[in-house]
């Protein structure tokens, strides 16, 4: 498929604005024109109130959102209407797109959710996987999902990716954790047991492009790492890449009391998912490992791949 004008609900974000930069990177025949829908002014931008009374612009071929409060932001308290707006952000601007998508000739319609629609059991999760609501997360990830279907007989392709936690020198968990481990103070979350689906920021990027590029791409797709690892592996595998210790645990308490406990679930439980469909799509991760990803993020002078 030809992609002339991509348009990035959630571009000025940290996975949005990474894959901004890749796609405008792309040489010819590859080469794509790029639209930010954002509540900033700027060039190659366009509002959400933009959106809502003209649409899409007319050439548009295809569409990727990836908009959303950021849930573990330090400075919120986890009130009733910082809940709303977590949801709404994601909620309502998934269904304003598939709305916007409906009258128009887009051709493809990426969006993006997260591995919590999987229970923090045992059990290891595919995408061939359907599962219940069970709590506010969970039930964050099924209204999301559903706020991005298109009525039944639309001609346009679409794709999930159900996220996990993205790892970045500048953003994500690594921003938040790199300074207490650089320092010798990092540690275990809780008790270090509970995995933790993952995936470097460059693979997830990799994998919305992969998913533009290639017409059998339909669907959900994991976007996480194909290694399984606990909290406490990552510690481990993250202070032996900065050449630190990291015996000093977040106690479970003192997480739940700083987040409020609903959201601190969030570092403290974890899933095991594995990317099958993902890899059956023949995509290429570049950082299949914890080791290598946390190699890399200990450079001294880190640029972000893209």
């Amino acid at each position: 498929m030809a992609l002339k004008h991509v348009i990035i609900g959630g571009g000025t974000g940290y996975i949005g604005s990474c894959i901004a930069t890749a796609l405008s990177t792309l040489k010819p025949p590859l080469s794509v024109r790029t639209t930010i829908i954002s509540r900033m002014p700027g060039p190659n931008r366009m509002s959400w109130q933009e959106l809502e009374i003209n649409g899409l612009p007319k050439d548009t071929t295809a569409v990727i959102n990836v908009a959303g409060q950021n849930i573990l932001d330090f400075t919120q308290r986890w009130t009733p209407g910082f809940k709303q707006n977590v949801y709404n952000s994601r909620v309502k601007t998934t269904k304003q797109l598939a709305e916007a998508i409906s009258n128009s000739d887009v051709k493809t319609f990426i969006t993006i959710s997260g591995v919590a629609y999987y229970p923090p059991d045992r059990n290891e999760y595919t995408e061939y996987d359907q599962c219940k609501k069970y709590d506010f997360l969970s039930e964050l990830c099924h209204d999301w999902e559903c706020a991005a279907e298109l009525p039944k007989d639309s001609s346009t392709r679409q794709i999930t990716i159900r996220s996990g936690v993205v790892l970045g020198r500048t953003g994500g968990m690594i921003k938040q954790v790199i300074m207490p481990f650089f320092f010798g103070l990092g540690g275990p979350i809780g008790s270090g047991t509970q995995y933790m689906p993952w995936i470097h920021i460059r693979d997830l990027v990799n994998l919305f492009l992969h998913a533009l590029q290639n017409e059998c791409v339909r669907g959900i797709y994991n976007g996480v790492a194909p290694e399984l690892v606990t909290n406490a592996e990552f510690t481990k595998a993250f202070a032996s890449a900065l050449g630190r210790p990291a015996f000093i645990p977040l106690p479970e308490f003192a997480l739940k009391t700083l987040l409020n406990e609903e959201r601190a679930k969030i570092m403290l439980e974890g899933q095991k998912v594995i990317p099958k469909r993902v890899l059956e799509s023949n995509f290429q991760y570049k950082y299949p490992t914890i080791k290598r990803a946390c190699e890399e993020f200990a450079w001294v002078r880190y640029e972000e791949p893209y």
